[in-house]
């Protein structure tokens, strides 16, 4: 055992020493590589600063060169630049002495042509002082003249003046008074002629339907129990509706049919369209009732709304306020002697900017005037005044422009100073007044025939009249056995001077009688 133990603690010294030995001996060879890298480095430094030496002996030499050369350069070029220096200045030397030998000239010149202007300056003030003299001379002469002429005449100037002016203003009265009535005729001709052709242009280029469409107020029913549906248990239902609608309805023992009464179109229409709806649903109650009038109401502002866009695009008119807009398409609902005031108000618009257009005016601003012109009946009569002035205020709010305010506001004046307002009352009344437009004007025709004929059959001897012609011309036949030749001719006479009085003027109106001899013979 203890030869064991003394083996292996020998391996164990033995391999720690030969491990002390290897150890040592790498440590010397790095010694030796180390110091071999250091001759080797010290060996290319030294040769790099010997390199290094001759690059900067070289450079220097290279350098010295180049300073050499430069400053040589720059001598030659200072040497250049200052003879050309001493060339400009004696340039500008020599310049200088030619502008003064000038200036000295022009110095002389100028103090000869003061010299010359002071001795013309003398002149002048010498000529002025005898003229002077002469002005009072004169002044003094035509004084003496004057008081002497005052003298003989017996007249200051100012009284022969005012006689010369009186005289001289009665004789161009006297030679120009036929003359300026000649004139006068002749521009009334001519403004009458070229009026009416203006007027015929305006109404041959527009042509409307006549439209004379009537608020309706009288409902068909199905049948007789819708009556008793409509009116409701203890009459709930018609209170509920009216109400709602604002109207009154009237069931009275006429078969089939109710009336719906109110002073508003827009209500009665609303209660129209809310009974049919009703009447087509088979439903009625309160509850119902109200739901529907909501719902025409919300419907029928909405087509009035489109209505009145309708109505600015189908004429040209844009930039119209909403709310205008929405009173326009309300004229829709709303009648003047039967008239449609929706129809007349576009009607209006176009023949206003046909006349516009033949005078050479504006003729989207007489449109727009014309379109607007009756926007005053549309409100109700809460809101005071005359439907034209009504309509300015109106139209003046929705910031619309003076002279179509103006325009609205004259369009039914006869003394209007516009002449936009003129054009939409020419406009209007052509609106109004053409047959057919207005059942007030037919009647008013018709009554003005019957006028006419009721005349010419006034007198004796008379077996009919006929008014032709529109009411321009009159035919009375008398009997010839009653009346002669010479008083058919007095006859003609009367009548027309009994339509002069009885009948307000239409324009001319020709009578014609007519006396016919019937002679009879018999053969036996």
């Amino acid at each position: 055992m203890e030869n064991i133990i003394f083996i292996v603690v020998s391996f164990a010294i033995g391999y720690g020493i030969a491990f002390l030995l290897y150890k040592a001996k790498i440590k010397l060879l790095d010694i030796k590589k180390k110091r071999s890298v250091d001759k080797e480095v010290d060996r290319i430094i030294n040769r790099a600063k010997s390199k290094a030496a001759k690059m900067q002996k070289l450079s220097d030499i290279k350098l010295k060169d180049y300073e050499s050369k430069a400053y040589n350069q720059m001598q030659s070029d200072i040497k250049k630049r200052q003879s050309d220096i001493d060339k400009k200045e004696r340039e500008f030397e020599n310049f200088e002495k030619k502008q003064l030998n000038s200036f000295k000239s022009d110095e002389e010149a100028i103090d000869e042509k003061i010299s010359e202007l002071k001795d013309k300056e003398d002149q002048l003030n010498r000529h002025s002082e005898r003229l002077d003299g002469l002005e009072k001379q004169t002044i003094k002469e035509k004084e003496q003249l004057k008081s002497k002429l005052e003298s003989i005449a017996g007249m200051s100037q100012e009284q022969v003046k005012e006689e010369l002016k009186e005289s001289l203003r009665l004789e161009v009265e006297k030679e120009l008074a036929p003359m300026a009535l000649q004139i006068e005729e002749n521009v009334k001709k001519t403004a009458n002629d070229q009026a009416k052709i203006i007027l015929s242009q305006a109404i041959a280029r527009y042509a409307s339907e006549i439209s004379s469409e009537r608020t309706v107020s009288i409902i068909d029913l199905p049948n007789e129990d819708m009556k008793g549906r409509i009116i409701g248990k203890e009459g709930r239902n018609i209170r509920t509706f009216e109400a709602a609608c604002g109207v009154d309805i009237i069931v009275d023992e006429t078969p089939g049919s109710v009336v719906i009464s109110c002073f508003d179109p827009v209500r009665r229409e609303v209660a129209k369209q809310t009974l049919a709806k009703l009447m087509e649903d088979g439903r009625v109650h309160p509850a119902r009732i109200e739901e529907v009038v909501a719902k025409v109401k919300a419907e029928l502002f909405s087509h009035i709304k489109d209505l009145g866009e309708k109505a600015c695009f189908e004429v040209g008119v844009y930039g119209l306020h909403h709310e205008l807009s929405n009173l326009l398409g309300q004229l829709k609902f709303r009648t003047r002697g039967s008239q449609n005031l929706y129809e007349h108000s576009i009607e209006v618009s176009y023949i206003s900017g046909l006349l516009a257009e033949e005078l050479g005016v504006s003729v989207k601003s007489a449109k727009r005037a014309g379109l607007l012109h009756d926007i005053g009946l549309a409100v109700d009569y809460t809101i005071e005044g005359d439907h034209a002035e009504v309509g300015a205020k109106l139209a003046k709010k929705y910031n619309e422009k003076s002279h179509i305010c103006e325009a609205i506001a004259n369009h039914e004046k006869e003394d209007s100073k516009t002449l936009m307002g003129n054009i939409v009352q020419a406009a209007n009344k052509l609106s109004q007044a053409r047959p057919g437009a207005r059942s007030a004007s037919i009647a008013g025709y018709i009554s003005r025939l019957e006028d006419l004929e009721s005349i010419g059959n006034s007198f004796a001897g008379v077996l009919k009249t006929y008014a032709l012609q529109v009411g321009k011309e009159v035919r009375v036949i008398v009997d010839g056995g009653q009346v002669t030749d010479k008083q058919a001719q007095m006859l003609s006479s009367d009548i027309s001077k009994k339509i002069e009085r009885e009948m307000s003027s239409h324009g001319q109106v020709t009578v014609n009688v007519l006396r016919e001899i019937r002679v009879i013979g018999y053969a036996q």
